[in-house]
């Protein structure tokens, strides 16, 4: 559910980027922050544990347009992908107005995969949040390593719901931009419904 302020006029919707441990949430986010300009985005803050870490920062983009006179703030939070990290996943994912999947190309990476893509199916579901109504893109990403999976293999496995599939390696920012831009969209469009 989006937080409104009204003083301000701002709509604000959180965006999780959810995905397997290593899978490239981080440098989704990463990516984005270092090529936003500085007067569109807040701080970014890292929540480093011993072997993972979880990333938050909020941007204003110009280009998302207003709903009712109200321009649109875009929160980005990361989970940890290690699986020991549950609790943090779940609680990352409450109140989520939209979840991108960070789904890693790598053959070896399959299974992992699909066992967090069920996991967040499950925790989506805890939080009354319906899977089949959430806005969701699918990014595949690392499309630059040698041991992937075709594009069409990965969509029979890990494709739910007709989401839009983005292919991206996001460390050199390639399907980066244009993953938020589908998942901007999707939740968007939800607002306009609910507005």
């Amino acid at each position: 559910m989006p937080f409104i302020n009204f003083p301000a006029r701002e709509i604000n919707c959180k965006l999780v980027y959810y995905g397997p441990g290593l899978g490239g949430k981080t440098a989704n986010l990463q990516w984005i922050y270092d090529h936003t300009g500085s007067d569109k985005k807040g701080k970014m803050i890292s929540l480093a544990t011993e072997t993972d870490r979880t990333l938050f920062f909020d941007f204003l983009p110009l280009d998302l347009g207003t709903v009712r006179g109200f321009k649109t703030r875009l929160h980005l939070y990361t989970v940890p992908g290690q699986v020991f990290y549950e609790a943090s996943r779940k609680l990352i994912l409450k109140g989520a107005d939209g979840v991108v999947f960070v789904a890693d190309s790598q053959e070896e990476r399959l299974d992992a995969n699909l066992e967090t893509l069920e996991n967040l199916r499950e925790h989506l579901k805890e939080h009354k949040l319906d899977f089949g109504a959430i806005p969701y893109v699918l990014q595949f990403n690392k499309r630059d390593m040698p041991n992937i999976l075709s594009t069409d293999q990965m969509a029979r496995e890990l494709r739910v719901k007709g989401e839009p599939l983005v292919e991206a390696v996001a460390v050199k920012g390639e399907g980066v931009f244009e993953t938020l831009r589908e998942v901007a969209k999707l939740v968007l469009a939800e607002l306009k419904k609910g507005a």
